[in-house]
C-alpha cells in the first residue's frame, strides 16, 4: 500500500469528512485548520475569521486505489467550488473552497483539474473560485471535531448538511470513483 494525502477546504470539515469517509482507498480522514497564521488555532478562533485558516480535511488514502485526480472529483461534487467563502449557511473565510496542495505534482493536477472544469462549463456561467496553495501546516482539530458525523447521527445540521453529501457519494461514486 502507498498512502498519500490531500488537504482539502470545502466548507464544515463535518461535512467533508464524512464524504470522504465513505471510499474504497481512504485509510483516514482528520478534521483541521489550514492556511492561515496563527499557531496551533482553536475551533473558536477559526470562527471568529481572525486567523486566517480554512476548516479542512487531510484525507489519507491508498495510491494504489485511488489517484490524486479521483479525490479532487469527490471534493468538486461534495461542495461548491464556486461559493466565495462560504458553503450553504456557513460564512467566512474559514469555510473557503481551497486546495493546499503538498508537492507541486499535486499543484499542477490541481490546476489542470480546475481549468478542465472551467472549459467543459461543469459550474454553468459561475466561476470556480477555490483556492490553490501550498500546504504549510496543518492543524489537527479538537477531538470532539472527529468523526463528528458517526458520533451525532440525530445531530440536525448534520441530517441537514452532511447527509445529502455521503448521499451523493454513496450514489455517485458507489465506493468507488468513475472513471
Amino acid at each position: 500500500m502507498t498512502t498519500n494525502s490531500a488537504t482539502l477546504g470545502g466548507g464544515c470539515f463535518w461535512c467533508t469528512e464524512a464524504a470522504f469517509k465513505e471510499l474504497d482507498g481512504v485509510t483516514a480522514v482528520t478534521s483541521g485548520y489550514a492556511g492561515g497564521h496563527v499557531e496551533d488555532p482553536t475551533y473558536e478562533a477559526v470562527c471568529s475569521g481572525d486567523t486566517g485558516h480554512a476548516e479542512v480535511v487531510q484525507v489519507e488514502y491508498d495510491s494504489e486505489v485511488l489517484s490524486y485526480e479521483d479525490v479532487l472529483k469527490v471534493f468538486f461534487t461534495v461542495h461548491d467550488p464556486t461559493q466565495l467563502n462560504r458553503q450553504g449557511p456557513d460564512v467566512g473565510t474559514q469555510y473557503r473552497s481551497a486546495i493546499f496542495y503538498h508537492d507541486d505534482d499535486q499543484r499542477e493536477v490541481a490546476e489542470r483539474f480546475i481549468e478542465e472544469l472551467e472549459a467543459e462549463g461543469a459550474y454553468d456561467e459561475d466561476d470556480i473560485v477555490t483556492e490553490v496553495e501550498p500546504l504549510e501546516t496543518f492543524y489537527e482539530a479538537e477531538e470532539y471535531h472527529q468523526d463528528y458525523y458517526e458520533k451525532n447521527p440525530n445531530d440536525q445540521y448534520c441530517s441537514i448538511q452532511a447527509e445529502p453529501k455521503v448521499q451523493k457519494v454513496r450514489e455517485k461514486f458507489g465506493g468507488k470513483i468513475e472513471q
